[in-house]
């Protein structure tokens, strides 16, 4: 290597090299005193034939124009383009025969640069090889009458044979430098305006045929294929190169480039524009890969403004098809056609997780039918995500009308339920365990982009569902759900409900559910069917709210959830419920053979035709309950007919009465009742709260070892069986009010002695009770054979008058009648 370099080292000192670089100083030197030889003649050439070679160029001009040229002044730029002849035009202006009646000048530019071919020129010719535009505005403009201020130039006559020798003027290349163009077509409704910044194109001859390579870097002030709707890529920036190409027997312009930047995305472009004054059809198709937003913002107004609306996290592949006439008012035909993979959509109702789709946009959804908003539709394929933490799957979704969007489609989804736990924000109900599967075709409107009113036709079925309904406290355990949707009803099928001691087994039916579910929830009516092999009431009852309900304040824009409209739905419709039960438990009463149509509205039960066996009897019933704060308020009527007497006192805790107990008493009880009162939250009837009137009959009635009387017995009657006393008559009528009970005509016909009883009987303090007690043995009463033969005798020989009174919360026996306490 070092000897290479001292090898070149010593030819570069040698004398033979001084030579030759002698020699070739002296050529250049010599070339360049020519070269400004030459140019010093051409400028010597121009001035001397300045008036001609203007002229010439007029007349060049004005031969291929129809209306005015004018240049304020002209110059020449010595060595500029050599070894070309640059000539500048100021304050140049060129106008169409019309310009008067429409004003708009075709062409006013600063300065334009002809460089002119010089052999051509020493030839008496004038032959421009390129032409720089700076600072110039280019207003290119079509009248709604079809006619064009670029129609200045005049068509180019037909060579004859004789003249095909004689060369045309050709311009070669073409380089702009911020021009500003508009293109502003009033017959199609088009308004093209641009910010050029600059522009750089040679181009290729073909005989009439051209082609170029044009770069451009310019800005988009407006793309507008109809100006009702405003601008494609409005303020963006466009740089790239362009191939394109011209054939004049198509009178068609072909351009096509690879990654064109427009704003800060890349795009592959091909497009057509026939140019022929009967075909002015053009055609663009656009290949990119971009963000969900940038492809909206390049999108005219009317599309942007709803697809602004939504958004999609990760780039999407993008093709776009335009096609439409320049000269026709209308939109072009647009189709948009994207493919989106695992990617993230917000909608204005939310989120999707996990999205995949293809899906296409097109202006022309019904051919025949117009490029508008009305016939404009968006139509999914494929689509799947996650909404809310949901699985969705929809093969095909068609959202049509844009004006007034309408969708269509099928979806499908098979998740565990526990991903409900994350739809709403509000915590009402807890889901632990369970599995849903769905398959329903919907429709529903877009209100300002928002999913309006959906309807649902299909199933869904829900198993083995655990899950907490929190503002009433209501869980339930291996729940199975089934559920029909139909355009007239909803059914609801094989519900099994199980929750601690209840087994619920339900079905129903909802008419018109579709339309009163969102416009009018307090009209719908939610029929069930309900057996219930086994139930326990008091837990029953947690199906009532437990509270009164809270006014939620308003949030102007907060827009309802379906998870929340869905609880509003539940709070407002009435439910009638038809029960069938083998068996019921309330405390210590047990029933069976259950029958009874509930009603539930507002928190409000209603219970109707009520009917069940028990205690050896059988009790009808009506009722209504309603939440109370903490309580419920209830009001009932019921028939009760040859009930133990015993088991249904203890049923209910002896209805608070303290002074005896179910033990004391036995007999067969018929009564008719209308009461009302409070009920606790865990089902205890508040004894002190009801109010009403209650007749009753005891039938093969006995009182067992009741103290109170063993006492007076055992010195009043000490023959007689004070601990096992029968009744041939235990009958009253007794009016509550609250703590108090009005005892009226209360008669005990017994085997030891008769009693009358009026006056106050009190659960807390005021019992005052007047007791007649005729001392006679009435054993032998029962074997009379008529009433008015057992009156007759009933108070015969010495009667007894006691009073029974408080005496600070005990019961005390003394003498008196009522009205005259004895003391």
């Amino acid at each position: 290597m070092k000897e290479i370099l001292l090898k070149i080292k010593l030819f570069f000192q040698s004398v033979h090299f001084k030579k030759y670089a002698r020699r070739f100083g002296i050529f250049i030197l010599v070339l360049v005193g020519l070269l400004l030889l030459a140019y010093g003649g051409l400028s010597v050439y121009f001035n001397k034939n300045k008036t001609e070679i203007i002229a010439k160029i007029n007349t060049r001009i004005n031969e291929n124009i129809n209306g005015s040229f004018h240049i304020g002044d002209f110059q020449y730029k010595f060595l500029t383009g050599f070894p070309n002849f640059t000539l500048a035009l100021k304050d140049v202006e060129l106008k169409d025969h019309k310009w008067n009646t429409h004003h708009h000048t075709l062409l006013k530019a600063q300065e334009i640069e002809a460089r002119l071919n010089v052999w051509s020129l020493l030839r008496n010719e004038v032959n421009i090889h390129k032409i720089l535009i700076n600072d110039a505005d280019i207003y290119i403009y079509k009248t709604k009458d079809g006619y064009t201020n670029s129609d200045i130039f005049k068509t180019k006559k037909k060579k004859s044979p004789e003249n095909n020798s004689k060369p045309e003027t050709t311009i070669d290349e073409i380089d702009l430098s911020d021009v500003h163009v508009i293109i502003d077509n009033q017959l199609g409704n088009k308004l093209f305006d641009f910010d050029v910044h600059t522009l750089k194109s040679k181009v290729d001859y073909n005989g009439d045929d051209w082609s170029t390579d044009l770069f451009i870097d310019t800005q988009i002030n407006s793309l507008a294929f109809n100006t009702v709707h405003g601008s494609f890529a409005k303020q963006k920036e466009l740089k790239g190169t362009l191939a394109v190409s011209y054939h004049t027997d198509k009178q068609k312009i072909d351009v096509s480039t690879n990654n064109l930047k427009i704003g800060s995305d890349l795009f592959t472009i091909a497009a057509y524009f026939n140019v022929g004054k009967t075909n002015s059809l053009f055609g663009i198709n656009i290949n990119t890969r971009i963000l969900w937003s940038n492809a909206s913002n390049l999108l005219s107004g009317n599309i942007s403004s709803k697809l602004n609306r939504f958004d999609l996290k990760k780039p999407i592949d993008v093709n776009c098809d335009l096609k439409g006439d320049l000269n026709v008012h209308d939109d072009p035909k647009i189709v948009v056609q994207a493919v989106c993979k695992n990617n993230e959509l917000t909608i204005p109702d939310g989120q999707i997780e996990k999205c995949s789709f293809r899906g296409i946009f097109t202006n022309n959804f019904k051919p025949k039918e117009g490029f508008n908003d009305p016939n404009s539709a968006v139509i999914l394929t494929r689509f799947s995500g996650e909404y809310e933490n949901i699985p969705l799957t929809i093969p095909q979704v068609v959202i049509s009308n844009l004006e007034k969007p309408i969708a269509t489609g099928i979806v499908s989804s098979d998740f565990d339920i526990e991903r409900l736990n994350e739809v709403s924000s509000e915590k009402w109900i807890h889901f632990t365990e369970g599995h849903a599967r769905a398959n329903l075709k919907f429709q529903f409107d877009i209100v300002d982009l928002y999913i309006n009113k959906p309807r649902f036709i299909g199933k869904v079925d829900v198993d083995n569902a655990s899950f907490q309904y929190i503002p009433k406290n209501i869980q339930a355990v291996k729940t199975n759900i089934h559920l029909d949707f139909t355009e007239k009803a909803l059914f609801i099928k094989q519900i099994a409900y199980k929750h601690k001691k209840n087994t619920i087994l339900i079905d129903g039916k909802i008419d018109n559910f579709l339309n009163l579910y969102y416009d009018a929830p307090e009209k719908m009516v939610v029929n069930w069917n309900i057996y219930c092999p086994n139930i326990d009431l008091k837990q029953f009852l947690g199906v009532l709210a437990s509270s009164q309900k809270k006014k939620a304040s308003v949030k102007n824009n907060k827009r309802t959830t379906i998870s929340n409209h869905l609880r509003n739905v539940i709070d407002k419709c009435i439910v009638v419920i038809d029960i069938k039960a083998d068996k019921i438990n309330y405390n210590k009463l047990t029933a069976t053979n259950t029958r009874a149509r509930v009603e539930m509205l507002n928190s409000k039960l209603v219970i109707k035709n009520g009917s069940l066996q028990t205690s050896g009897g059988n009790i009808t019933f009506s009722s209504e309950v309603v939440p109370s704060g903490k309580n419920y308020a209830f009001s009932s009527s019921a028939q009760v007919n040859r009930v133990d007497i015993a088991s249904f006192l203890r049923s209910f805790n002896n209805f608070g009465i303290t002074s005896f107990n179910p033990n004391n008493i036995k007999g067969r009880l018929t009564s008719n009742a209308n009461v009302s009162g409070f009920i606790n939250s865990h089902g205890e009837l508040i004894t002190n709260s009801m109010h009403g009137k209650l007749d009753f009959t005891v039938n093969q009635g006995a009182l067992l070892n009741f103290e109170p009387i063993m006492k007076i017995g055992k010195f009043a009657f000490p023959l007689r069986d004070v601990e096992n006393i029968t009744f041939s008559d235990l009958s009253g009528h007794l009016n509550m009010r609250g703590e108090q009970i009005d005892v009226n005509n209360l008669t005990i016909s017994s085997s030891v002695l008769n009693i009358d009883v009026d006056g106050i009987y009190s659960f807390g303090r005021g019992t005052n009770l007047a007791l007649t007690i005729p001392l006679r043995n009435s054993k032998n009463d029962a074997k009379l054979a008529s009433k008015a033969e057992r009156d007759a005798v009933r108070e015969r020989g010495i009667v007894l008058h006691l009073l029974a009174v408080d005496d600070n919360g005990k019961m005390k026996i003394k003498w008196g009648k009522k009205g005259k306490e004895t003391k």
